[in-house]
């Protein structure tokens, strides 16, 4: 393990550019991704993520030979490397199964480039077990090297909240782990080195593992414990944002809100530990009771929309919707996982033409990830909408003129509670 490494980070997406460009600023970095476009793109300076600034990128680019960022498809460039630290996406199939196949693929790359005493760090969310039991023996069949005698290995989990330019990377504190006390201790150092926010050095790599999956878990619960809760109101005709600003006067009330929860993390991360609980013959039925209140959101919200059009007495069969937002979170360009598409979704039975607005997202992401046909401009949508659904509370949408686009009669409704309630026809 050397003290001064030239670094690998395997994948440069949300997670991996961010930490390649924070390491770049004190050591040689390699970083590697499998997408051509996007390594090209982030050549040019330009990150589509908008997670990194161009001026930020192109220093670490142009950076001195000892403190650069190299970016590269190139799997040959990773031999160079002393410690690897892989950072592609686990995501979930459509049953809602862990999908290893970027981890598993990405730990065949690096046990190729393997060498005597190289680290290699994890940061995929998965579930406790997956780094020793499912990577590590990848790593020794590709290099031909034993575990813990001639590389070592460490898992510290990723918390990257896309959008977010106040918790960026530096300034979460990171989780470590390592295979062996000694890597531990190396591992803790070298993230001590660019982690401002210092680090907490876990006593295994299973316990780490652990920790990142129930840190989403717990949110996934909370939220479904809110949306189940607005549901429970809008059948009292009780306001559920009044309600939880009055609980929230109590010192110890936890401030969570109902949505619809998508994205990489907290819509996914708990079918991590549900799959292995269940491995073990335990099925979690607060984690599996979460789930499926969250991810029925999207559906509950398009049947009160079509409740209050029929209420209303607006055109429902054939009748027009706007949808404002597509990505999964505010003031982000992030589809992945964005449960906006189960809204769109359920309304399309209803015989309900559909436009959808964001101007964060890209047009080419939604319509290869959706078959959507994203409007990224006022001028391109209508003006007799009859129905509008704010989804996602993009900063963009404050000054959005609303009233100008809806016909009469029409409904408004309000996922996020991001608009004066008086304007509102129902939110959650």
């Amino acid at each position: 393990m050397k003290e001064n490494p030239t670094i690998a980070i395997i994948g440069l997406g949300y997670v991996g550019l961010p930490l390649a460009v924070a390491f770049a600023r004190k050591y040689h970095i390699i970083g590697f991704d499998i997408n051509e476009e996007r390594v090209s793109q982030l050549k040019e300076g330009e990150d589509l993520t908008l997670e990194v600034s161009s001026e930020e990128l192109n220093e670490v680019l142009s950076g001195s030979e000892g403190k650069k960022l190299e970016v590269t498809t190139d799997a040959a460039a990773l031999s160079n490397a002393t410690v690897f630290i892989v950072t592609v996406p686990t995501p979930t199939n459509k049953y809602n199964q862990p999908v290893l196949t970027p981890l598993i693929k990405a730990s065949e790359t690096v046990g190729r480039r393997l060498k005597q005493n190289d680290v290699v760090i994890y940061e995929s969310t998965v579930y406790p077990g997956v780094t020793e039991d499912i990577c590590v023996p990848i790593l020794e069949k590709e290099s031909g090297l034993l575990f813990n005698k001639d590389f070592f290995a460490g898992y510290s989990p990723e918390r990257i909240n896309p959008g977010d330019k106040e918790h960026t990377v530096t300034r979460i504190l990171k989780v470590t782990s390592g295979s062996t006390p000694e890597a531990a201790k190396y591992i803790d150092e070298l993230y001590r080195t660019v982690i401002t926010a210092g680090t907490h050095l876990a006593p295994s790599i299973k316990v780490a593992e652990a920790a990142k999956v129930i840190e989403n878990s717990q949110r996934d619960i909370n939220i479904a414990f809110v949306n189940e809760l607005s549901k429970i109101f809008r059948m009292l005709d009780i306001d559920t944002q009044d309600v939880l600003e009055a609980a929230g006067t109590k010192w110890n009330f936890l401030k969570f809100t109902p949505g619809l929860v998508g994205g990489h993390c907290i819509g996914v991360d708990p079918y991590y530990l549900a799959q292995k609980a269940q491995e073990e013959g335990y099925n979690p039925e607060i984690i599996l009771a979460g789930r499926r209140m969250n991810d029925g959101m999207g559906e509950y919200v398009a049947g009160e929309v079509v409740k209050l059009m029929i209420r209303k007495e607006c055109k429902v069969k054939h009748g027009k919707v706007l949808i404002l937002g597509i990505t999964f979170k505010e003031n982000c360009p992030d589809i992945r996982n964005s449960k906006v598409i189960d809204v769109i979704s359920e309304l399309e039975k209803y015989n309900l033409n559909i436009d959808v607005y964001d101007p964060w997202a890209s047009k080419e992401e939604v319509n290869e990830e959706f078959g959507i046909v994203l409007s990224t401009s006022e001028d391109e949508l209508a003006h007799d909408y009859d129905a509008v659904i704010l989804t996602v509370a993009h900063n963009e949408f404050r000054d959005f003129n609303v009233a100008s686009r809806r016909n009469d009669p029409s409904v408004l409704f309000d996922v996020k509670a991001f608009y004066d309630k008086k304007i509102t026809d129902g939110r959650l």
